[in-house]
């Protein structure tokens, strides 16, 4: 039997209640990217339990935290039963601003923005790649930051992962941030949905185009794969690049979208049995032999990941794009 621990922290008066023997079902959502993560559960008034939104909320399980934000919704019915929605601190990045970064790496980018709006940082990982220019006017902070993953992505290929690990905003690579758990066949796997398609995130022929002053024109750069485009047909994503990025830097990042691109998409949805501190952005292996058209035995990075705890059990629903 899991210990859990679930405190309410009433800001006001400094007061911290331990509720978990009042609170029904729990459950706790993390993305790899869109959103904030996010906790949602409901709890039966009882005794002098008061809390607003703002106050704080830690839940964890057998001494390891589960999710630690602050309440940002609550609902109560006739009969004293409250359902409550909890954000951690990536919920602030929502804030708009407008930012100009030259020659910043996305961790610099991140922990800019975060020192801005006072949030706090845990462990952010150099990224690396120095963006040659990201300027944006009244973009949400969390799409800022995100736009800055995303050009390192397309720039190195490398997945970088931006979530609160408790304590502040944490930016790692998705292959440092490893589980050693094994999902499938025998193993905590209860049941799954496999989805392929080339209809959302497949391209196959790349077109960049950077503006040029002196001819007034803009000068496009294309990269394409001749066998898949005679199979699916022409899907081009077309995109527009910094007038700051040379030839040779915007050649490179079209051979690289492309060869990130280029494949048909493989989502997994999957059930199973609770596994405590799992989140969106981590990998693990999975072994489910006979998955339509491969034999899944390798590492998976998760996209999104839900826990839920109700009457005592622990069960889980996750999506990942195997690759």
């Amino acid at each position: 039997m899991n210990t859990v621990e679930f405190l309410i922290e009433n800001k006001r008066n400094g007061k911290i209640f331990e509720v978990s023997k009042s609170v029904t079902t729990v459950s706790v959502e993390t993305n790899r990217t869109g959103s904030p993560g996010k906790m949602t559960f409901t709890i039966i008034k009882s005794g002098d339990l008061d809390f607003l939104e703002g106050d704080t909320v830690r839940f964890s399980v057998d001494g390891q935290l589960q999710f630690f934000g602050w309440v940002f919704t609550k609902s109560k019915d006739r009969w004293g039963v409250i359902d409550v929605v909890c954000y951690d601190r990536l919920r602030y990045l929502k804030a708009k601003a407008s930012y100009a970064f030259y020659g910043q790496t996305a961790g610099a980018i991140l922990q800019q923005i975060s020192a801005d709006l006072q949030i706090d940082t845990g462990t952010v990982e150099d990224t690396g790649y120095q963006i040659p220019s990201l300027i944006e006017e009244e973009q949400t902070c969390f799409d800022i930051i995100e736009g800055a993953l995303q050009q390192t992505l397309l720039n190195t290929g490398v997945i970088y992962v931006m979530y609160d690990n408790g304590t502040g905003v944490s930016l790692q690579r998705s292959d440092n941030m490893i589980s050693n758990v094994i999902i499938g066949e025998k193993s905590l796997l209860t049941d799954y949905k496999y989805k392929t398609d080339i209809d959302s995130q497949t391209y196959n022929s790349i077109k960049l185009a950077r503006p040029n002053e002196e001819t007034g024109r803009a000068d496009v750069f294309i990269a394409q794969d001749t066998s898949t485009i005679a199979q699916w047909g022409l899907l081009q994503l077309y995109q527009s690049v910094d007038g700051d990025v040379n030839n040779a830097q915007v050649k490179a990042q079209a051979a690289t979208s492309l060869q990130y691109y280029n494949r048909r998409m493989k989502t997994l949805s999957v059930s199973s049995l609770g596994i405590p501190g799992l989140r969106a952005g981590q990998m693990v292996y999975m072994h489910v032999p006979g998955l339509g058209d491969i034999n899944l035995d390798q590492y998976v990075l998760l996209e999104k990941v839900v826990h839920t705890w109700e009457q005592g059990v622990h069960t889980m629903e996750f999506e990942t794009l195997p690759l």
